[in-house]
C-alpha cells in the first residue's frame, strides 16, 4: 500500500474535515498547505494535528516535491484555474464540488487533466453511501424493474449559520442553488438512472423570510429531467433556504418496484405485502463531519495502485455539471433546454 502526500489548497470548513478523515487514514499523509492566511506550521498543528508546510503562493506551492496530490478546498469559482495549474504540474487531483460555476471553464479543466494525464476525483460522496450502494445493487439485480420516474431532493437551510454563507450567497461565488448544494441529488439520481439526459426544464424562486435576504440567486429550484431513453423521467428540487430540518429523499420508480430512501418493495420477491425497511446509512445530514470521506479517498487510493479509473473522476461529474448548466440556463430563460447546447 503506497501513501500519498497531500496538499490542501484553502483551510476553511470542508478542508478541516478533509484533514481530519485523512489523519485517520494510513495511505495518506498532508505535507502540504496553501492559504491567504498568515498561519505558521506550529498553528496548523495545532488545530488540525499535521505537520505540514504553510504556502501562501500558490506556484511555489505547486513546485513542491513532496506533494503527490493536490486537494482543491476553495470557493467553486477558484476551482478551474488552480485545477488547470495542478494538472499542468503534474499532480493528481481531489476537487471538491462543484468544478466551477462556469461551463467554458469546466471544459477548460477537462483539456488540463486530458493532456497531462493526472487522475482526478471529484467529492461526489453521497455515490458512497450505504443507501445509494444498495439501491445500487436492488437495481442491477431487476428488483424494480425499468426506471420509468425518479426523484432526488435536497433540502437545507443554509443561513448565516453555515460556513460558507458569507461568500456562498454571491452569484459570483456560489453559482447557483444547484451548483453549491442541490448537485448532491442530482448527481446520485444521475449515477444511478445511468442514462443520458436529452432536456431540462427548470424554474426557480426564494424564501421571502428576511434571513434569507442576501441571496444574490434564486436558492430554490426544480428541474424536470427527460432521459434520452425515451422512457424515463425525473425530478430534482434543490432547496438551499428551508425553514425545516435537513432532508435529503431518494425515491426510484420501476415497472416491478420502487426504492424510497431506506424503504423497498418489489413485486419479483414473492410474500412482499408492504414496503420493507433496508438497514443502510441514510444520507442525514449537511454537515461536512459526517460526509464519507473516507470512503471517498480510499476509492482514489485504490484506483492510483490499481491505475484503475475512478468512478467519480472529472469526466464522470462533468456530465452532472451539464446538466446543472442547462437547468440553470433553462431557469433563467423560462424555456427548456436540450443537452446538445452544452456539449464538450
Amino acid at each position: 500500500m503506497k501513501k500519498y502526500r497531500v496538499g490542501i489548497v484553502g483551510l476553511g470548513w470542508v478542508a478541516g474535515s478533509h484533514i481530519m478523515n485523512f489523519n485517520e487514514m494510513e495511505n495518506f499523509d498532508v505535507t502540504a498547505v496553501m492559504t491567504g492566511r498568515e498561519l505558521t506550521p506550529d498553528t496548523v498543528k495545532a488545530q488540525h494535528g499535521i505537520d505540514a508546510k504553510i504556502y501562501n503562493d500558490y506556484d511555489k506551492f505547486l513546485k513542491d516535491g513532496d506533494i503527490d496530490i493536490v486537494d482543491i478546498c476553495t470557493p467553486h469559482p477558484l476551482h478551474p484555474e488552480q485545477t488547470i495549474k495542478a494538472a499542468q504540474a503534474g499532480k493528481d487531483l481531489i476537487i471538491e464540488k462543484p468544478l466551477g460555476i462556469d461551463f467554458e471553464d469546466t471544459v477548460r479543466m477537462l483539456d488540463a487533466v486530458e493532456k497531462n494525464k493526472v487522475k482526478t476525483c471529484v467529492c461526489f460522496e453521497v455515490r458512497f453511501m450505504g443507501v445509494t450502494k444498495a439501491m445500487e445493487s436492488i437495481i442491477n439485480e431487476g428488483l424494480i424493474g425499468d426506471i420509468y420516474y425518479t426523484e432526488c431532493d435536497y433540502f437545507h437551510g443554509i443561513g448565516p449559520w453555515y460556513g460558507q454563507f458569507v461568500w456562498n450567497v454571491k452569484k459570483d461565488m456560489g453559482g447557483s442553488s444547484l451548483l453549491t448544494a442541490g448537485c448532491h441529488a442530482l448527481d446520485v439520481l444521475l449515477h444511478l438512472v445511468k442514462d443520458e439526459v436529452e432536456e431540462v426544464y427548470s424554474y426557480s424562486t426564494k424564501n421571502p423570510h428576511e434571513v434569507y435576504a442576501p441571496y444574490e440567486y434564486d436558492p430554490m429550484s426544480v428541474t424536470l429531467l427527460k432521459f434520452r431513453n425515451g422512457k424515463t423521467l425525473g425530478k430534482v428540487a434543490s432547496v438551499c433556504d428551508c425553514m425545516q430540518p435537513y432532508v435529503f429523499n431518494m425515491n426510484m420508480v420501476g415497472s416491478y418496484g420502487s426504492i424510497k430512501n431506506d424503504l423497498f418493495f418489489s413485486k419479483k420477491i414473492e410474500g412482499l405485502r408492504d414496503w420493507t425497511k433496508m438497514d443502510v446509512q441514510l444520507i442525514d445530514s449537511g454537515d461536512v463531519a459526517h460526509h464519507p470521506y473516507k470512503l471517498v479517498f480510499t476509492h482514489f487510493a485504490d484506483c492510483l495502485d490499481s491505475g484503475k479509473t475512478p468512478q467519480n473522476d472529472i469526466f464522470s461529474a462533468f456530465e452532472t455539471h451539464r446538466v446543472m448548466f442547462a437547468a440553470d440556463r433553462s431557469a433563467a430563460t423560462g424555456k427548456p433546454v436540450s443537452l446538445d447546447e452544452f456539449k464538450r
